[in-house]
């Protein structure tokens, strides 16, 4: 079996690639000098917008990897997101700003940074939202880059197989942001990671990563002795000095106003765990199943409510384990989680 770039580290730990700002180049750099894993966040961004991203992680380390969205489109039933709209909108006036109530679509321009690291390679590309095409994946192999899937089920890992994946990361439902599932339409029932694990090892020899849940590094021993070769860590960086997490996120996860995570499709109309506030208890019963689409009908009111430090209507991603989540720098936490498992 091939060896994987996130097996050639010092600690079995991965820095959770969290789009929109979260994963900055500095948390990427103290999750590489503490032996871990770094990734480089390419969702939400231009290919000429990842790239400075990705020559800055060059300079601090050979190993890391880039994380895209696969474009996975769901059918638009039009008259649940009109009327998704119809009430999103006095709350957003509320706020002031307005709502376009017309669907937006589009592909997080994945041909273009697919086609930017095929040009400028990197040792691994993974993918989330869906399984990468064979073609996609015979690309990045022709550069010597491997690549990697997340899946969230034996099937989604059979399939990955199949297009010629190099290794899985294996993603519980307790995960914090959005579930990395090819079927986001589906019901997402509760299960430990590391049963998870065991099912998907069970049915494909490839490489595990795994992440879901993760408090302690009591919880990173279990799912290596449970066969993942790494354990990814993203809602226990989220405090750290070097997270682009907001101050009003910061504060949220060390709040005792908010003690629950659900899992949500009301901010962007997929998947995603959060902590249960005020926008998901309103809109979680009317979500609907259409991303992009939500993503961009909310995303004027959430920066609204970034910029107003409104915590009930901001996207609170945390994972069940967040009440573990440290602040200080992530270097020292990545070794804390890690450094009882060395790999040499």
């Amino acid at each position: 079996m091939t060896t994987i770039a996130f097996e050639t580290t010092d600690l079995p730990v991965i820095g959770a690639p969290m789009a929109g700002g979260t994963t900055t180049p500095e948390l990427s750099a103290a999750v590489a000098r503490a032996g871990g894993f770094p990734f480089v966040a390419g969702g939400y961004l231009t290919a000429e917008a990842l790239a400075p991203l990705i020559e800055r992680m060059r300079e601090t380390t050979e190993t890391f990897g880039v994380n895209l969205f696969a474009p996975n489109p769901v059918p638009i039933d039009r008259g649940a997101f009109d009327a998704f709209a119809s009430a999103l909108e006095p709350v957003a006036a509320d706020h002031g700003v307005g709502v376009d109530p017309e669907p937006v679509e589009d592909d997080d321009h994945y041909s273009d940074k697919v086609d930017y690291l095929v040009d400028i390679p990197v040792p691994l590309v993974s993918m989330t939202f869906n399984i990468p095409t064979a073609e996609v994946v015979d690309r990045l192999h022709s550069v010597g880059t491997q690549v990697a899937a997340t899946v969230t089920t034996t099937d989604e890992a059979r399939t990955a197989a199949g297009r010629g994946i190099d290794a899985l990361i294996v993603q519980g439902p307790r995960a914090g942001g959005h579930s990395g599932t090819a079927d986001p339409t589906r019901s997402i029932d509760d299960r430990s990671t590391a049963d998870l694990v065991r099912d998907v090892l069970a049915e494909v020899d490839l490489p595990v990563a795994a992440g879901g849940g993760v408090d302690s590094a009591e919880a990173v021993e279990e799912l290596l002795q449970a066969g993942a070769s790494a354990v990814v860590v993203g809602t226990l960086l989220l405090l750290t000095d070097e997270a682009g997490t907001s101050g009003t996120h910061r504060a949220a996860l060390q709040s005792g106003d908010f003690d629950e995570t659900q899992l949500t499709r009301a901010f962007t109309g997929r998947p995603a765990r959060a902590l249960v506030n005020d926008f998901v208890r309103k809109f979680d019963p009317i979500a609907v199943d259409a991303y992009p689409a939500v993503h961009h009908l909310t995303k004027r009111f959430r920066a609204q409510a970034k910029k107003d430090d409104d915590p009930q209507g901001l996207h609170l991603w945390a994972g069940t384990g967040y009440r573990g989540a440290q602040t200080g720098s992530a270097e020292t936490i990545v070794k804390e989680l890690g450094g009882r498992f060395p790999r040499n």
